[in-house]
């Protein structure tokens, strides 16, 4: 079956629906939103309906419906548990070239309702062609929440936009790559926003001209990023923003909505080394990306010049994304950054992200907390976790450990711990790649912690009772051996 999908317009025009049940009542709620005028006939009809007649929002007739019912409708639907009337009004409508949707009847139909999603003028129409109505809502439901709920607003100043450009310049080339280049962009109220810029800016302006500047002309594409001195505040744009985002441990499926529409709204991404290419691939094709991160404690770019290129390229009116793995307020350096863009009164904003210590407590099985033995969570990295506890005894073994970057000798750690008097059977696991298809889980007891054989980085450490998990008996003999020798 072919189908041409299409949207009408049904404002002040005609409808008639055949039947007042509560599948009528279903098809009226979303018909009324349209602004049609609505002529229900059935010879009962449910309270709501009758409700709503008396609010005059439609009219209902109480009586079996009549041919002469069809004459002066713009369309036809019929919502009955009878397939004689459901017949007898599709007949009736095809001899007056009225389309006719018969709810859940398809040899009676010319048409079909999608299962729609809806953000302000933006509307998306799901259709199986009527085999499966529960498939296309279970595809509404999805999408609506992959959809973020602020776009209605966003394409009303995006329409107004595009009218003010067909206003002023002429049809062509250059008019039809703005359009495009508008709807890649993010719109601000304020009168300086960077896209409001664009769009006003008249045929045969200096290419030069800061809202041209952030463009490559013609292409779309940035200029080539590289370490720059960050300009005087007096050419700050308003209208600038930095991103700080979230990554996740690594898996596309785990990114928060809001993340997905920064990545893929971003004129720059500056990310570290750890995000994989699958989040990277979610950039536009104009997009900038570069690695500003470091590995194995190789620096590729100081931490000055990263700041730099956020204040740099934000001034520009570029929209930048600092996309850090995992969650950006975690042991990411967050805190120079946000001061260095305070500092040159850079707005910015965090969108948070799921901590590798989470994916690794679901690669676990296991929750961070228990009632019974672990009460709360200490977060450090490898290089802080030892000698920075010093709490006593009962105090030590209720907190489930969380160390990031743990390195690849855990010997010392273990014995630090063991030294603050953590005992040799306390539990520890090492999550490599947490929540990515090559992801790793060992299992281990804190005596036994120093003979694990390394893993991939990155990698994560969770010690505590209650992360515990059955160890092979040779293993509990090598806790025992290795206590004795660290103690001694």
């Amino acid at each position: 079956m072919t189908l041409l999908p299409i949207f009408l317009k049904l404002d002040n025009r005609r409808c008639l629906l055949v039947g007042a049940g509560s599948v009528a009542l279903d098809k009226i709620g979303s018909l009324l939103k349209t602004g049609i005028e609505l002529r229900v006939v059935a010879p009962e009809a449910r309270p709501e309906i009758k409700a709503l007649a008396a609010e005059g929002k439609l009219e209902l007739i109480l009586r079996p419906f009549e041919l002469a019912d069809l004459d002066g409708n713009f369309v036809v639907i019929t919502a009955t548990n009878a397939p004689h009337v459901n017949r007898a009004v599709y007949q009736g409508a095809l001899e007056r070239n009225i389309p006719c949707n018969s709810v859940d009847d398809i040899p009676n139909c010319d048409f079909y309702f999608g299962s729609v999603v809806t953000r302000g003028d933006l509307q998306i129409a799901i259709s199986t062609a009527g085999q499966s109505p529960a498939f296309a809502q279970r595809l509404r439901r999805e999408i609506d929440e992959q959809l973020p709920q602020d776009l209605g607003p966003w394409l009303a100043d995006l329409g107004q936009l595009r009218r003010d450009v067909l206003t002023t310049h002429p049809r062509g080339e250059q008019r039809r790559l703005l359009l495009h280049e508008l709807a890649q962009r993010q719109i601000c109220d304020a009168p300086t926003c960077s896209t409001r810029q664009i769009a006003q800016l008249p045929v045969g302006a200096d290419e030069n001209s800061p809202a041209q500047a952030q463009r490559s002309p013609g292409t779309g594409r940035l200029n080539s990023v590289r370490p720059v001195e960050a300009e005087p505040k007096t050419n700050l744009d308003s209208a600038a923003q930095v991103s700080l985002v979230g990554a996740g441990p690594g898996n596309p499926d785990l990114l928060t909505v809001k993340a997905l529409r920064r990545i893929q709204s971003a004129d720059l991404i500056l990310h570290d080394d750890l995000v994989p290419q699958s989040i990277l691939d979610l950039a536009s094709p104009t997009a900038e990306i570069l690695n500003v991160g470091k590995r194995c404690g190789v620096k590729t770019i100081t931490q000055d010049q990263i700041n730099a290129l956020m204040i740099h390229h934000a001034r520009n009116g570029q929209s930048v994304v600092r996309l850090k793995s995992g969650d950006p307020l975690l042991f990411g350096r967050a805190a120079e950054e946000l001061a260095a863009l305070a500092d040159e009164s850079i707005p910015i904003e965090i969108v948070p992200g799921v901590s590798a210590a989470f994916a690794a407590a679901a690669a676990l099985g296991r929750s961070l907390t228990d009632r019974a033995c672990a009460s709360s969570v200490v977060f450090s990295t490898g290089h802080h976790a030892q000698s920075h506890n010093h709490a006593p005894l009962p105090e030590l073994q209720d907190a489930t450990r969380v160390v990031y970057m743990p390195g690849r000798d855990l010997t010392l750690l273990a014995r630090e711990w063991l030294e603050q008097g953590l005992p040799p059977d306390f539990p520890c696991a090492v999550i490599s790649h947490a929540a990515q298809s090559d992801q790793q889980v060992l299992h281990t007891t804190l005596a036994a912690l120093g003979n694990l054989k390394t893993t991939q980085a990155p990698s994560l450490l969770i010690a505590g009772w209650a992360v515990r998990h059955e160890v092979e008996p040779q293993q509990s003999q090598e806790t025992a051996e290795f206590a004795a020798a660290s103690l001694s």
